[in-house]
């Protein structure tokens, strides 16, 4: 709460309690008779005035004290009900009841009693008395509604809270077994699929070397292949069924796993990325400058992947070309780019697939820059700039057409 809505309510009680005490006062002055006992009570009524709303039952006993002694002395009339019906109001509005109905009792009796006495006009008297009634009962009456009402807003508040905490629990609950939906469906259809490629591999190895044979190449990689990929969907696995676990990708600082014998894929392994691609028929360089140091788990998860995907486009759409990737580790970021030397015109950029959305993704997480378009000279070029600082989910940024 800023400091001005903090004290404008003190300064509205206060203007309140100035103007009763004025009046009171004015009243006093304008009364033969009248004395500084007089004067005091009207005083020290209009400022318990200030307690109403913090301290209401102070407020109500000092207000009905003084204005009783007040009424007792000079009889002021229908003003001095006026600090009485407010610390009314105040009492009954936080819950209390006997003692306000008391204090309106106590001061309606008072102010009845002294008035009778020798005094003309029982009609008028009675009128008056009867306003007042109709004060005190009114101001109870809209001391109640007014509880009510801040018992249903706060009870409504509550209960928007409570929904929205139900909505989120659910929200979660079903994301957890749209997880473990996606993991079932994972496991039961590509592990069989991969298990099968690399026995298949592994035997095919097997039977070349018995023979004697020249295992070839791209054999070799199939086999390399497909291990590494029954590694990383384990690892995706254990991630979908366990979004806690610190090899969540989601989670700052996890890694793609963190299962026994699971490594984490990034550039530590650009060796043995570019080997699988050499194997494979395409013809890779590799250049790396600055110093190369520890990047954070996800810039380097990511700028892995980035090579990954642009080295497999490469195999997949620019047949015959050469690749040529390069690290640059700058001061403050991260570069990765792969340029080949392809057919990509660029008078016709290639629609963005899967892959080239999932770079931009990965790359937007990091608040980083992806520029993935045809090369003027030819060929096709990724360039990604990736932050050295912790991941910071940002909006993309984005370089070029992709």
């Amino acid at each position: 709460m800023r400091p001005m809505e903090r004290w404008r309510p003190l300064a509205q009680d206060g203007v309140l309690a100035a103007v009763m005490a004025a009046l009171l006062s004015a009243v006093v002055f304008g009364t033969p008779g009248a004395g500084a006992v007089d004067l005091a009570a009207a005083l020290a009524g209009s400022l318990a005035l200030l307690a109403w709303r913090r301290a209401p039952l102070v407020s109500l006993f000092a207000g009905t004290a003084c204005m009783l002694v007040l009424t007792a002395r000079l009889q002021p009339g229908p003003l001095a009900a006026f600090p009485v019906l407010i610390s009314v109001f105040a009492a009954v509005r936080t819950g209390h009841r006997t003692a306000p109905a008391l204090a309106g009792v106590v001061f309606l009796g008072v102010d009845l009693a002294v008035r009778l006495p020798g005094a003309g006009g029982l009609v008028r008297i009675l009128e008056d008395t009867s306003l007042l009634v109709g004060w005190f009962v009114a101001a109870g009456v809209a001391a109640t509604v007014t509880r009510h009402r801040q018992a249903y807003l706060a009870e409504a508040e509550r209960r928007a809270a409570e929904a929205e905490r139900t909505r989120e629990e659910v929200a979660r609950r079903r994301a957890g077994e749209e997880r473990l939906r996606i993991a079932r469906e994972l496991h039961d259809s590509l592990t069989h699929s991969i298990s099968i490629i690399k026995v298949q591999a592994g035997v095919a190895v097997h039977l070349a070397r018995k023979r004697g044979e020249d295992v070839p190449p791209a054999l070799l990689a199939i086999q390399e292949a497909g291990g590494d990929a029954m590694r990383e969907l384990r690892a995706a696995l254990e991630v979908l069924r366990d979004p806690g676990r610190p090899g969540d990708p989601g989670r700052p600082g996890g890694s793609d796993a963190s299962g026994a014998g699971v490594a984490p894929s990034g550039l530590d392994r650009l060796g043995d990325l570019v080997e699988r691609a050499r194997s494979a028929g395409l013809p890779v360089t590799v250049t790396v400058s600055g110093t190369r140091r520890e990047l954070p788990a996800e810039t380097d998860r990511a700028a892995y992947r980035i090579v990954q995907e642009a080295l497999t486009n490469v195999s997949r759409h620019a047949g015959g070309a050469a690749a040529a990737v390069r690290v640059d580790y700058a001061d403050d970021e991260l570069v990765v780019q792969v340029d080949d030397d392809g057919g990509a015109d660029p008078a016709a950029p290639p629609v963005p697939g899967t892959g080239l959305l999932g770079m931009r993704e990965r790359v937007a997480a990091l608040g980083g820059r992806l520029r993935a378009e045809p090369r003027a000279e030819g060929g096709f070029t990724v360039r990604a700039e990736l932050p050295l600082e912790q991941p910071v989910r940002a909006e993309p940024r984005l370089g070029g057409p992709s």
